[in-house]
């Protein structure tokens, strides 16, 4: 199956939770408590099982992240094999994807646009085009936007917008004026969002 292509507020108000799919959370959080479908309004959300959150933090990952099925079952795969929390692991190999790191640095209102700019080989990654979304960031990896790019309309006003901000994770560094970024440490536990429970996620993969 592919990437759900349908309305972003459907899938926060399913969940009760904005998940950082649209730039205008303010818009989002009008209807946030109210379920989607005809019956929406009246509809009262019930209690979970314990496979049914499974399920529910599963979905969540996959739509923040912009990912599929089998992408998520390989970083999970990856984050028991080694050694330390497999939750902390899996969440550091979702966050030091490119696209989540473009997003992250201020360069794109979501974490899809970033996604669908990396693919459009936007940015350079130490120096060199890079166009893989999925590709997994490194310590000391300098990020920045490809040169012939920086007259786009997509970019004018970034650098003020960027020098305002003041939402940038400890583990990345940012220069505005330059419209570049760096890799200084794996994101640590509390760099992390928390929008969903990487717990019932590797319960989820560990007996299918």
């Amino acid at each position: 199956m592919g990437r759900y292509t349908g309305p972003k507020n459907k899938i926060a108000r399913r969940f009760g939770i904005n998940l950082g799919l649209k730039t205008n959370p303010s818009k989002v959080a009008r209807r946030l408590g109210q379920m989607p479908g005809v019956h929406g309004p009246h509809r009262r959300p019930k209690a979970a099982s314990s496979f049914g959150r499974q399920l529910i933090e599963k979905q969540k990952a996959k739509f923040i992240y912009g990912i599929r099925e089998r992408q998520l079952r390989r970083y999970v795969t990856e984050a028991t094999r080694v050694r330390g929390n497999s939750g902390t692991m899996l969440q550091q190999l979702l966050e030091t994807r490119l696209d989540n790191v473009i997003y992250r640095l201020g360069f794109a209102g979501t974490r899809a646009q970033a996604r669908q700019m990396v693919g459009h080989g936007m940015f350079t990654l130490n120096g060199k085009k890079m166009d893989i979304p999925s590709h997994t960031v490194r310590v000391g990896d300098a990020i920045g936007v490809k040169a012939n790019k920086l007259k786009k309309k997509l970019f004018d006003g970034m650098m003020e917008k960027l020098e305002n901000t003041t939402t940038t994770p400890s583990w990345l560094a940012l220069e505005p004026k330059n419209l570049t970024g760096k890799v200084v440490s794996l994101p640590k536990n509390d760099d992390m969002e928390h929008l969903f429970d990487v717990t019932y996620i590797i319960e989820y993969f560990s007996t299918r």
